[in-house]
This record gives C-alpha cells, structure tokens and sequence, in this order.
C-alpha cells in the first residue's frame, strides 16, 4: 500500500527473500535472531552477562545497517525496541537514531518482552535490556492496541498519549481466496464499502420483480446509508423484452439516485457470471434478496444456506418449501418500506452482522492504511 501510494519502499531484514518486484529487499544476516553470533551472545545474555564479543557484534550490525538506511526518510522498526531476540540489533539501532542525520524512526512494538512473564528470567538490570523498557530520544512509539498502550505507557513511564495505536487489519481479498474477476469487480465497484451487501444471483427478467429491489434499496439507505445491491445474472436468453425490461430497471435506478449502489454485473462482464464469482459474492455478501414473484424452484436459497447469510424472499410456495422457518418472507406484492424495514431491523439486531460490518468498514488494510500509516508517514 505504501508502495502503491508513491513510496519508495525497502525491506530490511535477516532472513527472507524479495516478495514484491516493486519492493527493494536488503538482507542482513546479523539482523537475524537464528544468527550464530546472535544466538551467542544472546545465551551470555540470558544469563545476564554481556559476552565480551559484544562490542564487535554491535559494531558490524551498525555499520551494515547504516548502510541499508542510506537515503531513507522514514525507519519502521518492528519489535526492534521491545523485544530481546536480537539486543545487538536494538542496541545498534538506538545508537544511529542518537545521530543528529538519522531518518524519521517509527518504533512499532507488537509485543513487549519486560510485559511478559515468561521473559522475566531472561531480562536483567542496565545495558542492553533497558532499551526495551525506556523512551527512545525523537522516535515516535506505535503500538496495536489501547490495551498495550496503557501496558507500554507504564512501562517506558511516559503518557499514554505520546504512544499513537494502529490496530492489524485483515485483507478480504486473501481471507475469501478471491479470483482475478471477483478483486476487479470487488475494486471497481467499490463493495468493500458496502454496509450491507445484498446480493440477487438472478437474471434479468421480470418475474424476479428487480424493481422492486430497488425501490426497496432506494429505503433502506435512509437507515443503512451505504447499503448496496449486486444483480448478478445476464439477460433472459429466450423473451425479446428482456431487454426493454433491462432498460426500464436502468431508468428506475437513475430516477432513484442508486447509480453507484445497485449494481448490474451485466453492465460489467458480457454473458454468464463464472461460477466461481458467484462463490466469491455469497462469501462477501450480508444477506441473499430475492423478491422474485414466481419460481419454481430456487437454487440460491441453498446457496445462501450454504454461505451461511440470513435470506429475505418473497414468500411464494417453492421459497416457502426450501427456506421453510428459517428465512424472512415479505409478500411479493409488498411495498418497499415494509420490506427495507425488514432487512433493516434484522441486520441491525444481529451482532455477528454488525462485527462483520465493523471489520469491513474499520479493519481493512486499506482502511488501516488511509486512517493511520498514510497520516503517520506524511507527518
């Protein structure tokens, strides 16, 4: 995400390997915990002695280390300041950040060594471990949580207010294994956004009562401001009017203002959805509409069990039969405000809905990113 924002981008680290063409990977094996001369002196440390190649040790991940940092405005260093796996590479660090042309260094501390007790036997008094437990000069300290902010704030005994919070995210893209056509739809469009998304896996004709859909979208965002509906089948194949219905539906969803949320997957992709799209819209939706006003059977409900999302339908016999007691029914010849109520107050009872929606709105990385690490690497 940095990179895509327009930054220059290096990793530094001691064991790995480059995992972007667009990112610069510098490897630095003394910066690895694994290292032999690192595991050395951390066993004498350990113990609560520092060994005498300690001095060399910290000499050498300096020099390389100053080095790798050549041209860089900003330094994030992950639990390099909290905890003790590698105290050379701590102690290297916090003597180039005490030079006055050292970049802009970020201390991101996930986890704190002298917070936990199974570190207490390995952690003593002095030099090198009170790094790990006191205020680094001009760094700006990061951590996951309130929770350990209040924790690092004791610890280094500095206000918890000069400590900012930038909680881990989740990427729905690699949670849901989504496909190439599934991430460009899902970024096109804009569905990531969505609070809910309610999805018709239906074609285009007039017994799935579309406009009803979107009369029924058209109220429920005066309750869910960015609700939004996905459409997603093709054109019936055999009725010429098909299309004139099509047209008619495009003509409702402009009068109703819900061009950017109710969303035709046929203006987008020629013929059939692939399957795998459809699979890849059960696991991002909230729940499965269907105002259809006959059918005679109805895959989608299956689906929607299948998925695991709460189901509003028409109650008409082959719905009824599939769904029986576990589904919300409205009649198809419902208006849309009973029918926007219905979605609305059941959504908004449910908490497992109302955490997915929290994760998707605040705990994205992309949400993560434009909230927090933007702001914080332009300051």
């Amino acid at each position: 995400m940095l990179v895509a924002a327009g930054h220059s981008v290096r990793i530094i680290a001691g064991r790995g390997q480059a995992t972007d063409r667009r990112i610069a990977f510098t490897k630095i094996p003394l910066l690895d915990s694994r290292h032999s001369r690192v595991l050395a002196a951390k066993q004498a440390l350990d113990s609560g002695r520092v060994p005498d190649t300690w001095p060399g040790l910290v000499s050498d991940i300096s020099s390389r280390l100053h080095n790798a940092l050549s041209g860089v405005d900003v330094v994030i260093a992950h639990n390099v300041a909290s905890l003790h796996k590698n105290l050379a590479l701590t102690t290297a660090l916090y003597e180039l950040s005490l030079q006055p042309s050292f970049p802009r260094l970020i201390l991101w501390n996930h986890d704190l060594a002298w917070g936990s007790d199974r570190y207490g036997h390995e952690l003593h008094a002095g030099q090198p471990w009170d790094l790990l437990r006191i205020p680094w000069p001009a760094a700006t300290q990061v951590t996951i949580s309130s929770a350990r902010q209040v924790e690092l704030a004791n610890l280094l005994q500095i206000p918890a207010g000069q400590i900012l919070v930038v909680p881990n995210g989740v990427s729905p893209r690699l949670f849901f294994k989504l496909g190439r056509l599934s991430i460009e739809l899902v970024n096109s469009l804009d569905l990531l956004s969505a609070s809910p998304l309610l999805l018709m896996p239906v074609r285009l004709t007039s017994r799935k009562n579309i406009e009803l859909a979107l009369e029924t979208l058209s109220i429920l965002r005066k309750r869910l401001p960015e609700a939004r509906l996905v459409i997603t089948g093709p054109l019936g194949p055999h009725n010429p009017a098909n299309q004139s219905y099509f047209d008619k539906l495009l003509q409702l969803r402009s009068k109703l203002g819900l061009e950017s949320h109710a969303h035709f997957l046929a203006e987008h992709v020629s013929g059939f959805i692939p399957d795998e799209v459809i699979s890849d819209l059960y696991q991002l939706a909230d729940a499965l509409f269907l105002p259809s006003k006959d059918e005679g059977f109805g895959i989608p409900v299956l689906e929607a069990g299948l998925a695991g999302l709460p189901v509003f339908c028409s109650s008409i016999p082959a719905l009824e039969e599939l769904a029986g007691e576990e589904a919300h029914y409205f009649a198809p010849d419902s208006g849309p405000e009973p029918i926007a109520d219905l979605i609305s107050d059941a959504l908004q009872s449910d908490p497992t809905w109302r955490l997915r929606a929290r994760v998707r709105s605040q705990y994205t990385w992309q949400q993560i990113y434009n909230q927090y690490l933007a702001p914080l690497v332009a300051a």
